[in-house]
């Protein structure tokens, strides 16, 4: 080698991890899409230049005014993973060793098979489903628009009838399931079957929620706002909300035999008369505690992490800090107060400063 390259090396080595990162390969290459909106993928990327699979590539080629909502489909869903888990050991959040691994954004999580695992797929799949499904209701594309099964329906007795523009939820699941599900079930390589079955069963869980949290918006009609009749269309929850029933799923997600027979089945066996829905989010093996870094597996630990002294959830210094105790330091805060509006034309205000007691783990 070069000595004048020896320098650089450094560089290049951390050059080779960010592409790593992008481009992962193997049976998780379905979770290159994530990195066109989380790893500064150009908005105008095309398909052919963007990190998908080839399955996904051939499917964007074919459908190439989907990308924009492919790229909203995975913020939402990691934006959401990190929201609903902000204050926990495991923070949606890998580590710096994750770099060298393949779906390095979540790390040890996406082949772990824990409910971290369940949780990651299932939001995934929901934000696509929700990102594609507002992008038709939208009228972005040709190929789908509002629900028209509900055009011309309603309860003419109860003075309402079906109008406006319903969210299409069953063509975003279509393409959720294309674009998603297909790279797994088409995958060669030697995974566990069962870990297979139970990432497809927690995509379709994900998509479920969406379709489960669907509401009817009405608008009146009549005079002096009578409301003598009303338009009623179907509308998807927000995000938030749908990030709220899966993580209720999470909490309560079900544990299955690493053996497949005939069926998944609970691993515990005086439950397995207890039919799994298909909602239900699923998983194979426990969760480690994340209170520790483990480089290798991408676990970031604990360490650094803001606590809440006087919580005794999640976020509380006692569980957060997973026994270790805490560093408690003074932030002073500087800004502006006690405005008023000068005639004419300017605002004063005073300069006021607060100090506050800041909590990390030790």
């Amino acid at each position: 080698m070069d000595r004048a390259l020896l320098p650089a090396l450094p560089r290049l080595c951390a050059l080779c991890a960010a592409l790593l990162a992008l481009f992962p390969c193997g049976a998780h290459g379905n979770w290159m899409w994530l990195g066109v909106a989380s790893l500064g993928a150009p908005e105008k990327l095309g398909c052919a230049d963007s990190p998908l699979n080839s399955r996904q590539k051939e499917l964007c080629r074919r459908k190439p005014y989907l990308l924009p909502s492919i790229r909203e489909g995975a913020r939402l869903g990691i934006q959401e993973c990190r929201s609903q888990f902000r204050h926990e050991r495991w923070n949606c959040a890998a580590g710096p060793g994750a770099a060298l691994r393949p779906g390095s954004l979540f790390g040890y999580e996406l082949s772990s098979g824990t409910k971290e695992t369940a949780f990651i797929y299932a939001v995934m799949a929901a934000g696509l489903v929700h990102s594609v499904t507002r992008s038709c209701s939208a009228g972005n594309m040709t190929e789908c628009s509002c629900d028209t099964t509900l055009q011309n329906g309603g309860s003419t007795s109860e003075g309402w009838h079906w109008g406006g523009c319903s969210d299409d939820v069953q063509y975003g699941m279509w393409f959720s399931r294309k674009f998603l599900d297909l790279p797994i079930k088409n995958t060669t390589e030697k995974d566990s079957k069962v870990l297979l079955a139970v990432n497809l069963h927690n995509n379709e869980a994900g998509r479920q929620a969406v379709a489960k949290l669907m509401s009817v918006d009405c608008r009146c009609h009549g005079v002096s706002g009578s409301c003598a009749v009303k338009t009623c269309w179907k509308t998807m929850s927000s995000f938030e909300k749908i990030g709220h029933l899966l993580k209720d799923k999470y909490e309560n997600s079900i544990q299955i035999s690493d053996k497949i027979k005939r069926k998944m089945r609970r691993k515990e066996k005086d439950q397995r008369k207890i039919p799994i829905r298909k909602d239900d989010l699923l998983y194979i093996n426990k969760s480690p505690n994340y209170c520790v870094e483990d480089k290798k597996l991408g676990i970031p630990g604990t360490q650094g992490r803001e606590c809440n002294r006087t919580s005794e959830g999640a976020d509380g210094c006692n569980l957060l800090c997973c026994g270790r105790g805490y560093n408690t330091h003074v932030v002073r805060h500087v800004e502006r107060c006690e405005c008023k509006f000068i005639w004419c034309c300017y605002v004063r205000c005073r300069r006021c400063e607060s100090m506050t007691d800041v909590h990390t783990c030790k």
